[in-house]
């Protein structure tokens, strides 16, 4: 796949890459991926877009191929802030285009924080089962709080050192968490997450306490936005409404949805990495919310 690579530099400094697949004269999606992993680990769901689209592929700070920069500016706030300098240098490099940001979980977050404080740059917003926390009184928020709080534990306890990707492929195979991930997934997921630690193997490029970090910020960030409120169209995809065998985002995406008019997809059957269990139907949902803009 021929691409474009270029950085872009954020307002505190740190520099994200870009990864740039051209179709002039298409909507242009911007893609980015969930909180511990990285968009390369997505390819099963993104890579047939390319036909059709102008695709924008980038990791979050501290993740991917990006330049670790610590914990300064890891946090919500300044990743909302991301989204805005990421779409303003990526236009001020490649030219205007109607622009969908196209993100999952932590970055769906924060597009929503993002299109809340600062107004979306973004024309519209498909977002793949954010980790909705809904406000302390709601029915699912205690579901939602101990969900978070099991991540930050296991995130502050898993290995984030192995021999190869092979090591990491084989334990997203066993662990029941990944067990419906597609198998080119869980061999493209392991090495997009992982860098060389110059010592002979491989290191987590997301440090696991900055993992942590952002599954508790969740419980902090106050945000169920009707959908109004995020000022763009938007689509909202969640993992399996009712929650069967899977986490709580799905239920949770479920009440965020009727309670805030969003135009809706629960799942069935899949859960909160829907984009790599069922890429098919989640890019076809995708292309059918932008055929109707």
């Amino acid at each position: 796949m021929q691409h474009d690579s270029f950085d872009v530099t954020m307002d505190d400094g740190a520099e994200i890459v870009v990864r740039h697949h051209a179709k002039p004269g298409a909507t242009r999606l911007y893609i980015s991926h969930g909180n511990g992993f990285a968009v390369d680990g997505y390819r099963v769901f993104w890579e047939p877009l390319i036909a059709d689209f102008d695709v924008v592929l980038f990791d979050m700070r501290n993740h991917g191929q990006n330049v670790t920069t610590g914990a300064d500016g890891h946090h919500y706030q300044q990743m909302a802030r991301d989204l805005t300098t990421i779409h303003q240098q990526v236009e001020s490099r490649l030219g205007k285009a109607t622009a969908v940001g196209v993100f999952h979980s932590m970055t769906s977050r924060a597009a929503m924080k993002n299109a809340v404080d600062l107004g979306s740059p973004y024309d519209a917003l498909v977002l793949y089962d954010p980790p909705s926390v809904p406000p302390r009184d709601h029915a699912l928020y205690e579901a939602m709080r101990s969900f978070e709080l099991k991540l930050v534990q296991w995130a502050c306890e898993r290995p984030d050192r192995f021999a190869s990707p092979a090591e990491l492929e084989a334990a997203y195979t066993e662990a029941r968490a990944s067990a419906k991930w597609l198998p080119q997934a869980r061999a493209d997921m392991a090495r997009a997450v992982l860098k060389d630690d110059g010592a002979g193997g491989f290191r987590l490029s997301c440090v696991r306490e900055l993992e942590a970090s952002i599954y508790l910020a969740a419980l902090t960030l106050d945000l169920w936005p009707s959908a109004e409120a995020l000022g763009v169209p938007a689509k909202l995809i969640g993992a399996d409404p009712q929650g069967r065998g899977g986490p709580p985002t799905g239920p949770a995406n479920h009440a965020l949805a009727h309670e805030g008019g969003y135009d809706y997809l629960g799942m069935e059957g899949v859960g909160h990495l829907l984009q790599i269990e069922k890429p098919e139907d989640c890019r076809a949902a995708l292309c059918e919310f932008i055929a109707k803009l």
